[in-house]
């Protein structure tokens, strides 16, 4: 399909284009080479030339790593880079002569006149390209979608009424992808899309990877979630849901914090778009047009050199001893969140005054310090949950408080880093007690404060005595959970689980808290930010390498837009072509599959149509072609349906029977001729229908296949490798093999029962009888049983007996990766180029008598 521009494609993804002024001028390329600076004219070609340049890597995200400040006197910006922002820090898992260039948005709003010259100041002075969203589209965008209907929904809230959530609204969606594809058309600014890798973070730019798709077919490109992947259960009630599925595969790598993330992320993919993953040498992979997607499973880690550096200060030194003296001969609990919804906080202060309850011995002993971090989006939900956490800790303190004592502590003001790392350094215990939440990096950051500095521990005398200790209570719903094995793990809405958790946490032996500690500072050091930069970089780059082996074309309209990617050799077989061979050839054998190939797999009616029996009539009665039906379906139905085409060889489940034509018998393969083991499967094969719906058995004269098509995917697929590993055990000394196909089990004899076989024998036996060898072969199919059909033919061709290689025509149906060297699109395809070579045939009367039998058998 001839591409289109950008911005029709947005009309084609969202019906309006919403009115968006465009930026002053485009920015040029970051010179890379001196004296040379590379420009890009508008939409060209789908992979346009590159200069010669060091690598660069293009991190591109919702906000840039910067702090804005407008010059009261001069009313100039001025601009210096966020020390604390993870972009920042994942510069340190790259080599030191990376060029890295930043996109996104600045968190304070340029007027228009200025954006030219902060644009060129931000690319001069940081690598950073400025988005500038208009106003009122970045409020729909990152105020409307991102916050009120995708965080909600990957955080597991669905907007049952009109007061719990914002039901989803076309308006906002239309604003996401008209911010995704500004953000798209800077990324296209300053790339080089031969050289650059582009590693895209978070939820806010789902679609982003298929505006850029489609404009560099064969771009580099990373995607980061930062947030919880749903379970399919709740992804699946969003409208726009294939859409951001398709947006995200049009990536060469998807990276989540846990395994649960990508699970959830997996089975959308294969409940709501038919796509199958695999394991490959540790690797995950989904094969999507031919284009292998791998996710990627690892929990982003924390800057160690930044927070030690924090630590060193003499500030924080003195904090820690101001926090230490006011806290004097009591147990610090420290819990520092977001104030939203599913940061739990509500949740953990009813824990804390359970525990206060259960053990009146350690009232007055006991403090909950809660740091507050500002809410990052505002509405009535926000509003609630801080007017709870306020009454819920005023009970609290007026039940088991006193005049000098207070057993919560609320801090609901912007807090330093160094004084929130001096709390972390002094606290006894920190409780992470989320419902639902992405990473949270708090567990981290306290283990790292805990363990100190030499610096910090000589202005402190802290860990100068003893070892260092620490204690995790961890909600198991947090994405770090799984990285933190010596936490203490809790279920958040589980009161009491939680209180007596604090319990343990805090009259656990030093020896024990040491051992826990050390075991989280290994991993949290180890782990760090630049090891999971350097290690996502790495494995996106493997997941590129075979980029310019293939070839690639794009098809789809709008955001259902995706990157078909097969070898070079693959190609649509042209009419023309293939009519030419035809013409100048004398002894042919052509095989065809049936359903799938000359009967659309989706129909109901599985009976060849007027227009198959036609063409095939035609070409049985040409004596130069021998053509074969070679099916997986019974001999009685094939038989049935086929039966006008006096002169077609029938090959009938998967070649166990075989007739050359309607005058000769049905001869069965004698190498599986043993059939017992059949009274052994069908009993297990009945046992998972009945555990199955969905399932059921379809019972050969030679096979036995258990289908799972119409049962839950997951299910049926958990189920099929049960029923696998069943079947192979019961089966292990009996002469069958168990394969597992497209929704299917089913065991076969072990020899000689094959669509590969059948091409072998076919050939072979043209060859004995009549002396001359083959000099055209065709052969279409549609599944992983016509692959064992093309195999077959090109051992049978590139065997010593041959002494002229035919002309040779494998052809799959669909555009997939295959053996053959060509495909069709659809059935309809395989039936007009079946019409245009039997146009081509020269009928002759064709004498039926016994001398045109041949036994397979004599092949053998």
């Amino acid at each position: 399909m001839a591409s289109r521009s950008c911005a029709n494609f947005l009309d084609l993804a969202s019906g309006n284009l919403l009115d968006i002024p465009r930026s002053p001028r485009p920015l040029p390329r970051v010179m890379t080479v001196p004296g040379i600076i590379s420009d890009v004219d508008g939409y060209g070609s789908n992979d346009g030339d590159s200069d010669v340049c060091r690598e660069r890597k293009i991190i591109v995200a919702n906000t840039l790593p910067l702090q804005a400040q407008r010059d009261k006197v001069t009313g100039k910006w001025s601009f210096s880079l966020d020390e604390d922002s993870l972009l920042l820090h994942l510069k340190d898992g790259f080599s030191p002569e990376t060029e890295v260039i930043y996109v996104g948005s600045l968190k304070v709003e340029i007027d228009g006149s200025e954006q030219e010259e902060v644009a060129q100041k931000l690319l001069e002075d940081f690598s950073c390209v400025p988005t500038f969203l208009p106003h009122d589209l970045h409020k729909k965008f990152y105020h409307g979608f991102c916050k009120q209907q995708l965080w909600p929904l990957f955080h597991y809230m669905l907007p049952m009424c009109p007061d719990h959530g914002d039901r989803f609204d076309r308006g906002l969606w239309q604003a996401y992808v008209s911010a995704n594809k500004i953000f798209a058309d800077k990324v296209r600014e300053v790339i080089n899309p031969d050289d650059d890798y582009v590693w895209v973070q978070d939820y806010h730019l789902m679609v982003l990877p298929t505006f850029l798709r489609k404009r560099f077919h064969r771009i580099k490109l990373g995607f980061f979630l930062h947030s919880p992947f749903p379970s399919s259960e709740i992804y699946r009630t969003l409208p726009v849901r294939d859409e951001i599925l398709r947006g995200l595969l049009n990536c060469d790598l998807i990276g989540f914090h846990t395994f649960d993330y990508a699970r959830h992320f997996l089975s959308c993919c294969s409940r709501m778009l038919g796509l199958d993953y695999e394991s490959k040498r540790g690797h995950i992979g989904l094969d999507y047009s031919g284009r292998t997607v791998y996710i990627k499973i690892l929990p982003v880690g924390i800057h160690m050199g930044r927070l030690e550096s924090v630590l060193n200060l003499s500030s924080t030194s003195a904090r820690i001893k101001e926090i230490q003296k006011q806290f004097e001969g009591k147990k610090m609990i420290l819990g520092v969140d977001d104030m939203d919804i599913f940061k739990g906080i509500s949740l953990k202060l009813l824990a804390v005054e359970q525990f206060l309850q259960q053990h009146p011995e350690l009232q007055g002993k006991l403090v909950l310090v809660q740091i507050v971090n500002p809410a990052r989006s505002t509405g009535k939900d926000v509003q609630e949950a801080k007017r709870e956490t306020y009454l819920t800790a005023e009970r609290i303190n007026k039940t088991y408080g006193s005049p000098n004592y207070e057993p919560v502590i609320l801090i609901d003001r912007p807090v330093a880093r160094y004084e929130k790392s001096a709390y972390y350094a002094v606290a006894e215990c920190c409780i992470v007690n989320a419902v639902r939440d992405g990473m949270n990096l708090v567990p981290y950051k306290y283990i790292v404060c805990r363990q100190g500095t030499p610096y910090m521990d000589k202005e402190t005398g802290m860990n100068l005595a003893s070892p260092p200790t620490s204690m995790l209570v961890v909600s198991e719903f947090v994405g770090c959970s799984p990285s933190l094995s010596g936490a203490i793990r809790v279920n958040p809405w589980d009161i009491d689980a939680v209180a007596e958790a604090l319990n343990l946490a805090i009259t656990m032996p030093n020896s024990e808290k040491q051992l826990r500690h050390e075991k989280h500072y290994r991993y949290i050091s180890s782990h760090d930010v630049a090891y999971w930069a350097h290690s996502f970089m790495h494995d996106l780059d493997r997941a590129c390498k075979d980029h310019y082996s293939k070839r690639c074309w794009g098809i789809g309209l709008g955001l259902g837009f995706r990157v078909v990617s097969l070898s070079p050799s693959f190609r649509k077989l042209s009419i023309d072509h293939i009519v030419s061979a035809y013409k100048r050839t004398t002894k042919r054998a052509i095989f065809l599959d049936y359903d799938g190939t000359v009967v659309p797999q989706s129909s109901i009616i599985k009976s060849p149509s007027t227009e198959v029996i036609s063409v095939l009539s035609t070409l049985c009665s040409d004596p130069k072609n021998t053509v074969f039906i070679v099916s997986g379906r019974g001999r009685n139905s094939l038989s049935e349906w086929l039966s006008p085409c006096e002169m077609l060889g029938i090959a009938a489940e998967h070649g166990y029977f075989m007739r050359w034509n309607q005058f000769t018998e049905w001869e069965t393969c004698p190498l599986a001729a043993d059939l017992d083991w059949k009274k052994v499967v069908e009993p297990v094969m009945r046992l998972y229908t009945e555990a199955t719906d969905g399932s059921n058995i379809e019972i050969k004269e030679s096979a036995l296949v258990w289908h799972h098509q119409d049962a839950d995917p997951d299910f049926g697929s958990c189920q099929a490798k049960e029923l696998m590993d069943h079947l192979e055990n019961v089966l292990a000394n009996e002469p069958a093999v168990v394969k597992r196909g497209q929704h299917i089990v089913e065991v076969k004899p072990q020899q000689g029962v094959s669509k590969g076989l059948v091409a072998e024998k076919v050939l072979s036996t043209m060859m004995v009888n009549g002396g001359k060898q083959p000099d055209f072969v065709m052969c279409i199919g549609d599944d992983r049983s016509d692959e064992d059909m093309f195999e077959g033919i090109f051992r049978t061709i590139s065997s010593p007996y041959m002494s002229v290689v035919p002309e040779i025509f494998a052809c799959t149906v669909g555009q997939k990766p295959s053996k053959a060297k060509y495909y069709l699109d659809d059935t309809a395809d395989v039936v007009r180029l079946l019409q245009g070579i039997a146009t081509a045939s020269n009928p002759k009367p064709k004498y039926i008598a016994a001398q045109t039998q041949v036994s397979f058998e004599s092949s053998l």
